[in-house]
């Protein structure tokens, strides 16, 4: 396994950048949008996570579960660096699927930096040959891109240099970063060049913001990612949660009733399972998980509506984030 010290590996990789240091109120502030971008599982969720200092995104150990581009708010020294975590790059089947890459497309098109996550024990995937491809008719003369290699604990060093070398050969990266997102190994490095390539300007958010997304919404991802952990086959891709209504109690808790909607009758008995113990332990996660996130008691009401055609409706696009005219096409069953 590779040192968890990090160490250069040629003039193209920048892992010995050190991180800024506090905040000076003299010097100029910094601020800007950084794209994470990658094949679906890639670590994009758990590195914006990371640079954060919280969950913002759904983590599971199931591909595709980010479905709209998430931006978490990060602050290094006198730099402010928005993340948004898009959906995994993949071939679209479906219109979900290809509102969720165009969100991708976009999230990278509209950034300052692009940082595009490989797995380190995975390599140059015909997936990630497929993303390369791509940012060549995307880059144009603006697009700046940087490559991390994630998961470096499950390669040896020799791998890790070889991979280093072949695809900075495949397309002209800025720099290259060895990090491993789930353990922090080389992420302060990664988080502390970002924050010095970012555009001079005042900061976009608040200080103590760290997500540009509703609570109403991250209420609802932090169930769904339940529901995707409870469940198995491919019925978390053909479900969808949404944050029907939110009280904030005088008592000082909050009262959250949110709907899942699933496609078939027979999803809505799994959801619910035998006696309703799935629905029931889905529930006392998201709310346990809820309570800690909001710092107050939560009363989570979860109910199960089939809804056939949620994957052709307007409105589900709008709740997830999604632009449902992105999703124009013709399925494939392929």
């Amino acid at each position: 396994m590779i040192d968890d010290t990090p160490t250069p590996l040629g003039p193209q990789t920048d892992m010995t950048v050190a991180p800024l240091g506090a905040a000076d109120a003299d010097a100029p502030t910094r601020a800007g949008f950084v794209a994470l971008i990658g094949e679906p599982n890639a670590g994009k969720s758990t590195l914006l996570n990371r640079m954060v200092g919280a969950k913002i995104s759904i983590v599971t150990h199931k591909v595709q579960t980010t479905r709209a581009r998430i931006r978490g708010v990060a602050l290094e020294g006198q730099s402010q660096i928005v993340f948004v975590d898009t959906p995994g790059l993949f071939r679209p089947r479906r219109r979900l699927d290809r509102a969720m890459v165009a969100a991708a497309w976009g999230g990278a098109a509209d950034a300052d930096m692009v940082v595009l996550l490989i797995e380190a024990h995975r390599g140059l995937t015909e997936g990630v040959e497929a993303i390369l491809e791509s940012l060549r008719g995307h880059v144009g003369h603006a697009m700046r891109v940087v490559l991390a290699i994630n998961k470096i604990d499950r390669v040896k060093a020799e791998v890790l240099l070889a991979l280093t070398e072949k695809m900075n050969a495949a397309f002209p990266f800025e720099r290259t970063f060895m990090i491993s997102a789930e353990r922090g190994h080389g992420v302060p490095v990664l988080k502390a060049w970002l924050a010095g390539e970012m555009p001079l300007g005042p900061w976009l958010y608040p200080e103590d913001q760290i997500a540009d997304l509703p609570m109403r919404m991250i209420a609802a991802e932090i169930t769904r990612e339940k529901l995707t952990l409870r469940l198995h086959e491919e019925l978390p891709y053909q479900l969808t949660v949404e944050t029907e209504k939110w009280e904030d109690r005088a008592d000082g808790s909050t009262r959250i009733d949110q709907i899942i909607y699933v496609l078939r009758d027979g999803h809505k008995g799994i959801v619910l399972g035998a006696k309703g113990v799935t629905i029931k332990g889905v529930s006392t996660a998201a709310r346990e998980e809820l309570t800690t996130f909001l710092e107050r008691p939560v009363h989570l009401f979860l109910t199960v509506k089939v809804r056939p055609n949620w994957l052709e409706e307007r409105e589900r696009y709008s709740e997830m984030g999604l632009d449902f005219n992105d999703g124009a096409g013709h399925d494939s069953t392929s």
